[in-house]
């Protein structure tokens, strides 16, 4: 659905990207993350036919972007950190000044409207011009309009800012109930909770290049090794025979615990747990040690800081 190789882009001798290339199939979310200037923004907009690029190339639900922009733009909706609503509008011209941009007739133009101000609470303020709404209110808004002719590609740009807590579930909710209606979707977000709660894939961008991309399990792997376990006990107890486990390596011992690494979790931990209970071993609990997208983050700009990635 969206696919781009070696997409660059320069302005004069300034390098906004350079090199891109990712692929997002139906179905998936990929959460592009990177700081600010980064490059997530012009990627977005050469993905829809904004900004042409320098070299490489991109298609969006099979139409490429230099070629056939006008079909770019009706296949996508975006979401842009910059709203542009037009405040003197209410909410209800606004969206079916957008529905006859898209070219909806006028049945299903009022329809969707309807469905999108009733799904994300804006129909009792749906006849209000929109610069009385909140920022949390028109970023809802802002999102509606990318949602009203249903397009098969999102790009969306903080999705959930400036959002009340209820708010931004509710988005989080659409986002997943649009990846599972075979869309394809990429959010630039600082918000790493939220990516990895929706992301199928991340790419973390730095200074126009893509760093790291892949699942976050493949980017764990990557960044910060095998998998890490904690065992907790309730009271000192002396270990003994844990050499004799075939790739677990122990990388910290407490006078009531220990955590290790293992290769093969699946057939390690159950062994280890019945060897420990088998000795008597007052067992509190066997977790895993969190390995959140957050600690994959911030390991690779520790490594781009130290020269390393």
């Amino acid at each position: 659905m969206i696919e781009a190789e070696d997409l660059t882009k320069h302005f004069d001798n300034f390098k906004a990207v350079e090199g891109v290339t990712l692929t997002v199939k139906p179905g998936e979310v990929l959460a592009l993350l990177g700081q600010n200037g980064a490059g997530k923004t012009t990627t977005v907009r050469m993905l829809t036919s904004i900004l042409r690029p320098t070299r490489g190339w991109a298609r969006v639900d099979n139409h490429d972007v230099v070629e056939k922009p006008s079909q770019v733009r009706a296949s996508v909706g975006v979401l842009t950190e910059m709203h542009g609503l037009y405040a003197r509008m209410t909410a209800l011209e606004y969206l079916d000044f957008f529905g006859q941009v898209y070219r909806l007739d006028e049945s299903r133009r009022q329809k969707r409207i309807d469905e999108l101000l009733e799904y994300f609470g804006l129909a009792e303020a749906a006849q209000r011009r929109s610069g009385e709404y909140s920022k949390g209110m028109r970023q809802k808004l802002a999102l509606a309009r990318a949602l009203i002719h249903e397009p098969p590609v999102l790009l969306l740009d903080e999705p959930t800012s400036a959002m009340d807590p209820e708010s931004a579930q509710l988005v989080r909710q659409e986002i997943a109930r649009l990846k599972s209606s075979q869309r394809s979707i990429i959010i630039c977000t600082h918000n790493l909770v939220e990516a990895e709660m929706l992301a199928d894939k991340i790419a973390v961008i730095y200074h126009g290049r893509i760093l790291l991309q892949g699942t976050l399990e493949e980017l764990r792997l990557q960044l910060l090794g095998k998998p890490e376990y904690e065992v907790r006990l309730a009271g000192k107890w002396k270990l003994n025979g844990l050499e004799h486990f075939e790739g677990l390596c122990v990388t910290q011992t407490t006078e009531t615990g220990f955590r290790y690494e293992v290769e093969n979790p699946d057939l390690t931990n159950p062994a280890l747990l019945q060897a420990l209970i088998h000795q008597g071993a007052p067992v509190v609990a066997v977790e895993q040690v969190s390995r959140s997208l957050e600690h994959v983050y911030l390991k690779a700009m520790s490594l781009v800081a130290k020269g390393e990635l």
